[in-house]
């Protein structure tokens, strides 16, 4: 090993602990330990330039000025109170409710977007009842993780590997992910009603109180939601035939964000373009750069090659290990930069003779994706949720999440093997 790869793997390394601690922003520590790459020599300015996703970058920002935009006509309110209201106000239908929405919303906007939005009103909500939110913030948590992984969009790290991977298109996605998804939602949904079913109780007198909410109250703007809805019903129209149209998602995405833009009107812009989570596109530049460190200076194709090496090159054992390790990694560091790790040394078995490699991307979508499920750490939903329910005085600690969490995130990912077992290496 050379002494420029040690020190991309000893930057590397240092830049990862940093983020794990949380003591410093993680978008900091990212873009330092990037600029630390082109600084000491071991990545030339222009080579990390090229490094840079920037598909994935335009996708993350499209959504995000959809997502803000429609955000403003109160649709995710007027869902929520008529999902309430439809199972007449039961506490566990309730429960099964807000978690559908929140896994739909999940795969078709983004999970962080998705909690941000629905925490409030469950809040609301469990306040005509009576009853703990908590039981309620931890499945929408959960359902939010495992609604994201169904689709290219829903979360992060399938963004990152279907722009890696242009022939993994969204349908491909749907058609892979979302099956088995499905199966993973209403198990894990029936056992966390079976884990809280006893404290879900409340009056009939409060039900009814909660039917008399008008939810057509919260449509505030009826003329920005056809608009809305329409230019969001063409993109996500435009990501199922992305593929045939020869266009990167990102195409898709920013165009139906300035479709939406140029219909509302210029007032809408500044404020679209301040909801955008700049912290996390600065934070997947610098990983971008961090890890074309480990790639420029043949750490990754040696990892590489010594996975291979470990599973004498077989693609059963080599996705069981990817899926297996992104999940329990996943659960106590941030998906985010496991996986910009990954997608590098997933090509690079590529290159050095692996033929098959769908089942490999598969199985770090999901073990990446349901391991977040993990811990309170192990997604940024999470953690925007957790932090949303202390404010509202109703902290929810790390082991009282995990109690519950985990054990349903080691399930999932038992279904996902038998899942990748049986539809790539027996039924293929």
């Amino acid at each position: 090993m050379t002494t420029q790869a040690i020190l991309a793997i000893g930057l590397f390394l240092i830049t990862y602990a940093f983020i794990i601690s949380e003591k410093i922003h993680r978008t900091i520590v990212a873009m330092i330990g990037g600029i630390l790459m082109i600084i000491t020599g071991l990545v030339p300015q222009e080579i990390a330039i090229e490094h840079i996703d920037f598909n994935t970058i335009g996708l993350l920002i499209g959504m995000m000025i959809l997502v803000s935009i429609t955000s403003q006509t109160g649709i995710f309110k007027y869902l929520a109170i008529k999902a309430a209201k439809a199972v007449k106000g039961r506490p566990i239908s309730l429960l099964i409710a807000l978690s559908t929405i929140t896994a739909l919303a999940s795969a078709l906007l983004d999970n962080v977007t998705t909690v941000l939005l629905m925490v409030p009103i469950t809040f609301s909500i469990t306040r005509q009842l009576q009853v703990n939110p908590i039981p309620y913030l931890i499945s929408e948590v959960i359902a939010s993780n495992i609604g994201g992984t169904a689709t290219l969009i829903g979360d992060p790290p399938n963004i990152m590997i279907g722009s890696a991977v242009p022939e993994l298109t969204f349908m491909a996605f749907l058609s892979n992910l979302a099956p088995i998804a499905l199966i993973i939602f209403v198990v894990t949904v029936l056992l966390l009603v079976l884990i809280y079913r006893k404290g879900l109780i409340s009056s009939p007198e409060l039900q009814a109180k909660l039917l008399e909410m008008n939810e057509s109250e919260e449509i505030t703007d009826r003329r920005l939601l056809k608009k809305s809805l329409t230019v969001l019903a063409l993109t996500i129209l435009g990501f199922v035939l992305h593929g045939w149209l020869h266009l990167e998602s990102a195409t898709v995405a920013l165009s139906g964000a300035f479709l939406l833009l140029l219909l509302t009107g210029e007032h809408y812009l500044e404020e679209a373009l301040t909801k955008v989570e700049w912290t996390t596109i600065f934070f997947f530049m610098g990983l971008f750069v961090l890890v074309s460190g480990l790639v420029e200076t043949g750490v990754i194709a040696q990892i590489a090659q010594a996975a291979i090496n470990l599973t004498g090159g077989d693609v059963l054992k080599t996705s069981t290990i990817i899926l297996w390790l992104s999940a329990i990694a996943s659960a106590f560091v941030d998906n985010i930069p496991f996986v910009a790790t990954m997608i590098p040394m997933i090509q690079e078995m590529g290159d050095l003779g692996i033929q098959n490699l769908e089942p490999l991307w598969w199985s770090l979508a999901l073990g990446a994706c349901l391991g977040g499920n993990g811990t309170v750490i192990g997604a940024s939903a999470n953690v925007i949720v957790v932090g949303m329910a202390a404010k509202e005085k109703h902290p929810i600690s790390f082991f009282r999440f995990f109690a519950v969490a985990f054990p349903l995130m080691i399930l999932s990912i038992i279904i996902s093997h038998l899942y990748i077992y049986l539809r790539y290496f027996v039924l293929a």
